[in-house]
């Protein structure tokens, strides 16, 4: 007997009852390739059945009237478990792909079609080919790849060998307890992050009963691992002067003619994420009121504008020469670009563009926390420390938040030992004396001796 799939949206008819009427069904998914779904009326709901037909095309019928007004009959009118039964009766009549036609696909062929999506996008953001992270992180532990300069082959992992619908969340455990020792915790959760998405982008073809992110849950506590990192990347305002001397510094040393000070400036004042400065436009830079418009980050879903951040005057002055005469529509930060001539072994400018990637700027970050005297800082360090410096501040914690582009949760899981320390501090100086002074009054010592 096929196990029965719940649903807290559609098993009862006051969940249901709450439901918003759409031109399509709600779909729960009860096995692979096939959904029951809901499609609610004016006066009532239909059950639907979906199958997968494969090449992104489904056969969807109707196969009941749902039990909103009347109690189901087992024929006509279902509940919706008999609606789940009826969609398996349904999908056992249509013409599926069958595996002797095509062979069952796998962990890899999702995983594989899953990278050509993200590099596609990144290439398609970037103006240029390149490779996503989730890529270099997918490739290496779990597609495998070939043998890359200095770095030796590596196979597969049997994960990627296991067919999609007999998946199982030990299948995933065994793959995530054999990730190096070495890898940091957080690298482990963006891997699995990366796999979870991979897979949830062909969930259909997955068990229904299958709950991934249980299956890649870690036993370590990431919430403790990500506050130690952060404490340790959490700058005085004094050690913050020390990467920006050393940035102009370096500056000057490598010939930047300023890009690579003013973009260290920029993701300091902003506490922003690179790929939110990299975005900027002349525009976003608001000279006369001393602010500058960061966009959004491409994390969630449905986010779109730019957040205002103030800034001292001192940034907006290092950002004048490259904002006045400008297009507003050009980016606000570039830097030189090299080519190399054919034939040639110098390299030569070729013009001015936009910072790609965070990889942009690697080997010169290296130059300025060595000549900071700061050799493990790390450039989002700066971020942090923007973080805790407002929290420092008393800024309420939901514009703290509003401010970094990030969630009030994230704050307070990540950086709750801070929010702790102000509020003390903001406990004490409300403290008011109310103890009466007494300057006449005399203590008299007790005699141990006489106790009338």
């Amino acid at each position: 007997m096929a196990k029965r799939v719940r649903d807290a949206q559609l098993e009862s008819r006051a969940a249901r009852a709450k439901l918003k009427a759409q031109g399509k069904p709600y779909y729960k998914a009860i096995g692979p390739g096939l959904h029951v779904g809901y499609r609610k009326g004016k006066t009532g709901g239909v059950w639907v059945a979906r199958a997968y037909l494969g090449d992104q095309d489904y056969l969807v019928q109707k196969v009941g009237i749902a039990d909103d007004a009347r109690d189901a009959d087992g024929a006509s009118i279902l509940d919706f478990w008999q609606a789940q039964a009826a969609a398996r009766a349904f999908a056992a009549t249509v013409e599926t792909p069958s595996t002797a036609d095509a062979a069952p696909r796998t962990v890899g062929d999702v995983v594989t079609a899953y990278v050509a999506n993200r590099d596609a996008r990144d290439t398609r953001r970037r103006g240029r080919a390149v490779r996503s992270d989730a890529s270099r992180r997918l490739h290496r532990y779990v597609l495998g790849q070939g043998k890359r300069g200095s770095s030796e082959a590596v196979p597969a992992e049997p994960l990627a060998g296991v067919a999609m619908a007999s998946l199982t969340e030990d299948d995933l455990k065994a793959w995530r307890a054999g990730l190096p020792a070495s890898l940091a915790e957080t690298t482990k959760r963006r891997l699995s992050n990366d796999l979870k998405a991979a897979l949830h982008s062909e969930r259909k073809l997955m068990p229904a009963a299958l709950l991934v992110g249980s299956g890649l849950k870690s036993d370590v506590d990431a919430d403790d691992s990500a506050d130690v990192a952060r404490e340790n990347q959490i700058l005085a305002d004094s050690q913050v002067v020390r990467l920006l001397v050393a940035a102009r510094q370096v500056d000057d040393e490598l010939g930047w003619d300023g890009d690579l000070y003013r973009l260290v400036l920029v993701l300091n004042a902003t506490g922003a994420r690179f790929s939110q400065i990299s975005r900027m436009r002349v525009r976003d830079a608001q000279l006369k009121e001393g602010r500058l418009m960061v966009p959004s980050s491409r994390k969630g879903k449905g986010k779109s504008g730019s957040i205002a951040v103030p800034v001292e005057a001192a940034v907006i002055e290092a950002l004048r020469p490259i904002v006045t005469g400008r297009a507003p529509d050009a980016t606000l930060l570039e830097r030189w670009q090299y080519r190399q001539p054919s034939g040639g072994i110098k390299w030569e400018r070729a013009g001015r563009g936009p910072w790609q990637t965070s990889s942009d700027v690697a080997q010169a970050w290296k130059a300025i926390r060595a000549q900071a005297g700061m050799p493990a800082v790390i450039m989002y360090s700066m971020r942090h420390s923007s973080i805790v410096r407002g929290i420092r501040a008393n800024l309420p914690i939901r514009l703290v938040a509003a401010l970094h582009d990030t969630s009030v949760a994230m704050i307070e899981r990540h950086y709750g030992r801070w929010i702790v320390d102000g509020l003390e501090d903001m406990a004490r100086a409300a403290v008011v004396s109310l103890v009466p002074q007494d300057v006449d009054a005399k203590v008299v010592p007790l005699n141990a001796t006489n106790t009338r």
